[in-house]
This record gives structure tokens, C-alpha cells and sequence, in this order.
């Protein structure tokens, strides 16, 4: 049986990690994925295929399963205040259906 869920996706530069994922810590989310990111935004075409000089200039997406709408909202308006005004970055939610929402 599934049981419905929010996830948070988090697009944006691999210098903020560490601050967004302290947002979805404090949020109190149980886990999340981190993924290279590449593709063309507002702000240019960012690749995952051609190294850059510095690795920490490349982007990530980040997903978050929520358990509740709540906690999903409270984690994108936080790193939208926090970050997207100096660093570049898109985040938007799905709701989805998950297995073992014990886990979560």
C-alpha cells in the first residue's frame, strides 16, 4: 500500500550544499539524494560531462521525500530566503506516492 508524500526538488549550485542540506536537516526530513546537475537556466548552460577547474563550481539536485506538505514548504522558503538572491537555483515540489512511509 503507498501513502502520499511531498518531495522537494533543490536545483542549484554545489557551493550551498552544505547549507541546504542544514535547512533539511533542521526541518527535521529523515534523508535526501544528491545528484550532479547540468543543463540551461537564466544564468547559462552548466554541463556534467566536461570537468570544470574547480569541481565546486558545478550544480546538484538534491530530493527530499516530506511526509508532510508542511515540511516541504518550510524547506523551500528557507533556502529560497537564505540563498537564491546571491546564488542561482530553482526548487519545486511533487506530490508522490511512497512505499515503507515509515521511513520518512
Amino acid at each position: 500500500m503507498t501513502h502520499k508524500a511531498t518531495k522537494v526538488v533543490i536545483i542549484t549550485e554545489k557551493l550551498v550544499l552544505r547549507q541546504v542540506t542544514g535547512i533539511i536537516e533542521a526541518a527535521g526530513a529523515t534523508g535526501y539524494t544528491i545528484v550532479a546537475a547540468g543543463g540551461k537556466g537564466s544564468r547559462g548552460m552548466r554541463s556534467t560531462s566536461r570537468p570544470s577547474v574547480v569541481d565546486e563550481f558545478g550544480n546538484v539536485k538534491i530530493e527530499v521525500i516530506t511526509r508532510s506538505r508542511e515540511m516541504a514548504d518550510r524547506i523551500t522558503e528557507e533556502v529560497a530566503a537564505r540563498l537564491f538572491e546571491n546564488y542561482s537555483g530553482i526548487t519545486y515540489l511533487e506530490e508522490v506516492e511512497v512505499l515503507r512511509s515509515a521511513k520518512f
